[in-house]
């Protein structure tokens, strides 16, 4: 490592990693979306107006490659896949409702 590097990775703020993972048109209103209960993919693109299957999948994937949803897949006919808030997740809802607190003001 640099001291470039080294020295920008020290002045980085904590929460900036969570931010920008979080950040992107669908990835708050997905998990928002998640507090309330299983997500089937299908019910997303209802949900998310002007959404489109890729967007939603990335988003989808982005999440749960970050531990913030589990993916299940439901082995009964027809089969299909639901996506919960993992426990990483759960521990995220007092966070945004605290941020939907502060917008309300």
């Amino acid at each position: 490592m640099t001291t470039e590097n080294k020295s920008e990775k020290e002045n980085e703020c904590p929460a900036q990693g969570l931010l920008k993972l979080l950040s992107g048109k669908w990835k708050p209103q997905i998990f928002l979306l998640a507090v309330d209960g299983p997500l089937r993919f299908n019910g997303l693109l209802r949900d998310l107006k002007g959404a489109n299957k890729q967007s939603v999948a990335v988003a989808l994937r982005e999440l749960e490659d970050f531990g913030l949803l589990d993916k299940n897949v439901i082995r009964l006919k027809p089969l299909h896949i639901e996506y919960t808030l993992s426990e990483k997740g759960k521990s995220l809802i007092p966070v945004f409702r605290q941020l939907e607190f502060f917008s309300e003001k």
